[in-house]
């Protein structure tokens, strides 16, 4: 299953807890002031990956705690992203999501009522509510733990 992303950063210790893999979907309709990947917002750039590709490069990495979706909004993609959460799953792995939208917004959706997503960081990114560290980027968004 194909997957429109604009990037992916193989590993990072800032998007979550541990170090993860982290995949910057493509396509974004909050276009929060200050965001810091405005390049994720057009839906029409980026490029389209398998899921499967995304997922061999995560089995062979040991040192991996777990994999983020970011964004982008990953809502836009949750089939694809349904899929590749199975399978990472499947390798004991944890997943985070960030989302542009709140928790109360998308608690029926596909992607939370699969029960895949172990931590959701949700709410738009608001530059004058900026906060550093604390895998947030501004103090109204909630991390909230699912599983």
């Amino acid at each position: 299953m194909k997957l429109k992303i604009q990037g992916i950063i193989k590993q990072s210790s800032v998007d979550g807890e541990g170090i993860r893999y982290v995949i910057f979907c493509q396509g974004c309709p909050h276009h929060c002031k200050g965001c810091h990947n405005p390049e994720t917002w057009n839906p029409d750039k980026g490029y389209f990956i398998e899921t499967d590709d995304i997922l061999e490069e995560i089995k062979y990495d040991p040192l991996l705690d777990g994999v983020t979706f970011s964004g982008g909004e990953p809502f836009l993609q949750q089939e694809p992203l349904i899929d590749l959460a199975k399978k990472i799953k499947n390798l004991g792995l944890d997943i985070w999501c960030y989302t542009g939208y709140e928790y109360e917004e998308v608690k029926d959706s596909p992607l939370i009522k699969s029960g895949l997503i172990d931590v959701l960081v949700d709410g738009k990114y608001i530059q004058e509510l900026r906060t550093l560290g604390g895998f947030k980027g501004s103090s109204n968004q909630r991390i909230i733990r699912l599983n």
